[in-house]
């Protein structure tokens, strides 16, 4: 078990007490975002745009944004599930970037990027077998000694079942987390969309998830390919592109995980086709209602059990 175990019930209490609806902050909306009127308390960061000098322009507006909004981090470089193990200088960048802004959230995915020098502008998936395991575990401690920080690590959206697996993706979550003391950032779309794809059962899933363990959600919107089957049937595969609104879908199941987990920050991602700040706002508007609603639920149940 990771010594930042010890980390967890604080890191939990700052989680909660940011338990509100955020919008990811893209590059055309960071001049808007210092002078918005948004409600927002916080924002997320893809933490690789802004390895850059405390001077840079992109740098001090930033720290701008800063002055009023606290920050959570998603990075997307790690190659977290690389048998070659982390780029130490990466982990140094990132230690660096994370001491200047102290974020209250800092987030990886499970997935791999980076083989021999190379780095794929993609997040490539994993077999969930035991030698997976073990090499996500050892950098997922690195990464967490390295940065000083417990992380929060995000389900894929998957779209075949690779070969070689003899995990669950559920049980293989909730092994990570016992050996490491990571949490999890749970992106509510990516299951949807690993559910149709892969014609599983959301509600099974989630009866194997380390509910304890989800520190943060995401929901995002996704789009649709139409394929023909060799039988000559149709079907519909669905792709995570976060180029449009989040669907009902979607919001009906952040409202049963929201349910079981309570109140948590809900990260509103819109990577593609970015629209008007207006409209991102909308959408985290949205999601505050469901977070307002299951605070308002355990409210209640509180003060019916007393």
């Amino acid at each position: 078990m990771s010594s930042l175990e010890c980390d967890m019930p604080a890191v939990e209490s700052a989680a909660r007490s940011y338990s509100r609806a955020a919008i990811g902050l893209r590059n055309p909306h960071l001049p808007e975002i210092v002078e918005a009127q948004s409600g927002l308390t916080w924002l997320e960061i893809h933490s690789e745009n802004y390895l850059l000098p405390p001077t840079a322009p992109r740098s001090l507006a930033l720290e701008r944004v800063r002055n009023d909004l606290a920050l959570s981090c998603h990075g997307v470089g790690l190659s977290l599930c690389s048998a070659e193990g982390l780029d130490h200088t990466h982990l140094q960048d990132l230690r660096r970037l994370y001491d200047r802004l102290q974020p209250f959230i800092v987030s990886e995915h499970l997935a791999w990027s980076a083989t021999d020098g190379r780095y794929y502008n993609d997040l490539l998936p994993v077999p969930y077998s035991d030698e997976a395991l073990d090499i996500a575990c050892r950098n997922i401690d690195q990464a967490q000694q390295a940065l000083g920080r417990r992380l929060l690590i995000e389900n894929p959206s998957r779209y075949i079942d690779l070969p070689g697996s003899s995990w669950s993706e559920p049980a293989f979550l909730a092994e990570i987390t016992r050996r490491t003391g990571c949490g999890l950032l749970f992106d509510v779309n990516n299951l949807h969309v690993s559910a149709h794809n892969l014609g599983f059962d959301a509600a099974d899933y989630l009866s194997d998830l380390p509910i304890q363990a989800i520190g943060q959600f995401h929901v995002a919107g996704h789009s649709q390919r139409r394929l023909m089957a060799p039988d000559g049937r149709e079907d519909v595969l669905l792709i995570d592109d976060h180029g449009s609104a989040v669907p009902n879908e979607v919001w009906r199941l952040l409202e049963t995980m929201l349910a079981a987990t309570g109140p948590l920050p809900v990260l509103v991602e819109w990577d593609n086709q970015v629209p008007a700040l207006a409209v991102l706002l909308a959408e985290a508007a949205k999601a505050q209602e469901f977070i307002d609603a299951c605070a308002m639920c355990r409210a209640e149940s509180s003060g019916h059990a007393a």
